[in-house]
Formats: structure tokens, C-alpha cells, sequence
């Protein structure tokens, strides 16, 4: 037997403006029949509108301490143009992990400041 993967859930505190940076960032969308909303206590949103997705519940604290469950996001593109691109959404550098060879990561901040990592894209990594 197993279990399969529903969601990732993020406590947020403002979970509606979380949901849009993150399909900015993934292309996930919400589900066409239960619309997100910033009156919304969660906000769902997956490929497709579908699961597995991200949810982003409403919480009165802060994030307080480092996550312990993270996303590593392999880009389309090369990872120092994805870069670029989450910085312009909102996204902040936190660990500068390339290296001169063309290897490594760049973990970040999302707007509420969840870490998550950009690796090298498919493409990068084969050329290696």
C-alpha cells in the first residue's frame, strides 16, 4: 500500500497574494469550479487547476524559523535567468550556492519567506 500526494501546504499570512506568486512561478492555476479569493481562508492552486498542488492557508503568526520541507524548482530555462525572473515577482536571494563551473543553486525567499531552490535546468545539466 501507499499514500499518494494530495497538496504541499504552506501556512501563509496572506495565503490569496501567496497563491499568485506561486502560479507566477509555476504555471499551476486554480481550479476552474472553486476560484481563489482574498477573502479565502485557503487557496488552492495545481497543473491544470488539478492535483497534486500548493495550498496556502491563512495563519495569524509569521514564519518564525527556518522551513523544514522545501521546493527545488528545475527551470525551463537556464537557473540564472529563472533567477532573474522570480526576483522581478517578488522572490529575494538568500544562499548564493553557484559555482565557477556552472554548478550549484540559488536558494530563496518567496514573499512571505519560505526558502525554496533553483537548481540548473535539465538542459544545464546534461551539458555538464
Amino acid at each position: 500500500m501507499a499514500s499518494t500526494i494530495n497538496q504541499v501546504t504552506f501556512d501563509a499570512r496572506d495565503g490569496y497574494a501567496l497563491s499568485l506568486f506561486w502560479s507566477a512561478v509555476t504555471g499551476f492555476t486554480e481550479h476552474p469550479d472553486y476560484p481563489n479569493g482574498p477573502e479565502d481562508e485557503e487557496n488552492f492552486i495545481g497543473p491544470g487547476g488539478e492535483r497534486p498542488g500548493l495550498l496556502f492557508i491563512n495563519v495569524p503568526e509569521g514564519k518564525a524559523v527556518k522551513n523544514r520541507l522545501h521546493l527545488d524548482l528545475s527551470p525551463d530555462t537556464t537557473r540564472d535567468e529563472e533567477v532573474e525572473r522570480l526576483l522581478a515577482l517578488g522572490a529575494t536571494v538568500f544562499e548564493d550556492h553557484r559555482k565557477p563551473d556552472g554548478s550549484g543553486w540559488v536558494t530563496m525567499l518567496d514573499p512571505e519567506g519560505n526558502e525554496f531552490c533553483v537548481e540548473r535546468s535539465e538542459a544545464e545539466r546534461t551539458k555538464a
